[in-house]
């Protein structure tokens, strides 16, 4: 099976946020895609340019929205980035398919000493506003990460968590 290009990944985040193409975290999306694809451009010579357009880009969602998703994330399809202001995503974060980030949210590392372990989320993560999700850990698929959750360890597959530290007080019905 081969992989979608541009435009089908951009076309399916646009339906997913619903058809609407202002939505702060669409447009987030969009440059994020953009990145990743001009890495694909293989002359340096031709991507020069198209690095600096997404540079401008980025910094215009990152400070005009407060979304920093830089394009070496790895992110799945049909992700939705339900509120702006004040989302970070550390560079080595992995996410799956169908996810949905709220408001305030930061996925990034934990300690200084180690600057590339960054949380994986699987398939369909719902991350509560203002949870923040810290270090080399493993959200499974499904999981509910409470709203201001602090998320130091994995999380099974289908598991709701909420709390300073973040504590698991139920799994969901369909796993």
């Amino acid at each position: 099976m081969s992989q979608p290009g541009l435009w089908e990944l951009i076309k399916e985040d646009w339906q997913v946020n619903g058809r609407d193409w202002t939505r702060p975290g669409f447009r987030a999306l969009a440059v994020y895609r953009f990145g990743v694809w001009r890495m694909g451009v293989k002359p340096k010579y031709l991507r020069a340019p198209l690095s600096i357009i997404y540079r401008f880009l980025f910094r215009r969602v990152r400070n005009r929205y407060g979304i920093e998703l830089p394009y070496s994330v790895k992110a799945g399809r049909r992700i939705i980035i339900e509120h702006q202001s004040a989302i970070v995503v550390h560079g080595d974060t992995v996410m799956g398919d169908d996810c949905i980030i709220r408001q305030g949210v930061t996925i990034g590392n934990r300690y200084l000493n180690k600057p590339f372990d960054a949380p994986r989320l699987g398939n369909r993560v719902n991350v509560g506003a203002g949870a923040k999700l810290l270090g080399g850990i493993d959200i499974g698929d499904d999981a509910i990460v409470g709203a201001n959750a602090v998320v130091l360890k994995d999380v099974p597959a289908g598991a709701t968590v909420v709390g300073i530290p973040a504590r698991q007080i139920g799994t969901s019905a369909s796993t």
